[in-house]
């Protein structure tokens, strides 16, 4: 709980890879508030001060989870949310702002997006979701200590400094520093 607000503030691509690791985890313990607490939770908050605020925190995720139907597969609204202004905002450095360093970084990445999207189940998400999802298996695949060939690495590297450039525009634009037409 305390990672995701930071996060949020401070790096919102962490803040969504992480809030959907946590959206996994409440799923692989079914939604057992005590498992979470018991066995992941208090692993990593030894100072047991803290125990209250993430009971709640897990509690009202799983609440939410629950009554959004995302049971199975989703994503919260709160990140969908942050999802679409994302989007917006990616579509707006492209056409409207015509970032050319964002552009330059996109068409970098473009081949690598459409590959990932071929190779998914996710031909339904439009390319900033798809970059995020390819980051979530990146990460998973890496907890997993799983090798990822040299060609995959190099697209994921791709992907990564996209997402980066999006993000940093992403809080200046949140922080109200971003100027379109200045670029």
């Amino acid at each position: 709980m305390l990672i995701a607000q930071k996060k949020l503030k401070e790096n919102i691509a962490e803040y969504i890879l992480y809030m959907y690791q946590i959206e996994d985890v409440i799923r692989a313990y079914n939604f057992d508030l005590e498992r979470i607490m018991d066995e992941y939770v208090r692993q990593q908050l030894p100072d047991t001060s803290f125990h209250a605020t993430y009971r709640q925190w897990y509690k009202d995720l799983i609440t939410q989870m629950h009554s959004q139907k995302i049971e199975k597969k989703g994503h919260l609204y709160l990140i969908q949310e942050v999802m679409i202004e994302l989007s917006y905002l990616h579509n707006t450095l492209l056409n409207m702002a015509n970032d050319v360093k964002y552009k330059e970084l996109y068409e970098r990445s473009i081949d690598a997006i459409e590959d990932f999207k071929e190779k998914s189940n996710l031909k339904d998400k439009n390319h900033i979701e798809l970059v995020f999802h390819a980051m979530y298996m990146k990460l998973l695949l890496r907890l997993q200590k799983k090798q990822i060939n040299t060609e995959s690495e190099e697209a994921f590297d791709s992907m990564r400094i996209l997402i980066a450039y999006l993000c940093r525009a992403y809080h200046q634009m949140k922080n109200g520093e971003l100027n379109f037409f200045n670029n």
